[in-house]
């Protein structure tokens, strides 16, 4: 009698776990994907994470590094040139 009642309860708490643990995953992405960073952030002289970097240089608020060329033919290293998701000339290459 009383192994059928533990044996529903375990199986009841593995399923509320499985759902804990599903529900703190997609916390712990939505806490990842912050989206851009913010002016104040980029104009900071401090070095950046590679996603806050990327983010500010594609904005337009940190120069480039790359020695790719821009749509004139001009090397795009030390300018500050923006992406066309935030309303520049430059494709994303990623």
């Amino acid at each position: 009698m009383w192994s059928s009642y533990l044996s529903i309860i375990t199986k009841t708490l593995n399923i509320i776990m499985r759902i804990h643990e599903v529900v703190n995953i997609n916390e712990e992405k939505k806490e990842r994907n912050r989206g851009k960073a913010s002016r104040k952030l980029c104009a900071s002289p401090k070095k950046l994470g590679s996603s806050d970097q990327s983010s500010c240089v594609a904005q337009g608020l940190r120069p480039r590094n790359s020695g790719k060329k821009g749509p004139k033919g001009k090397s795009l290293k030390g300018r500050r040139v923006k992406s066309v998701k935030y309303g520049g000339p430059l494709k994303d290459y990623s």
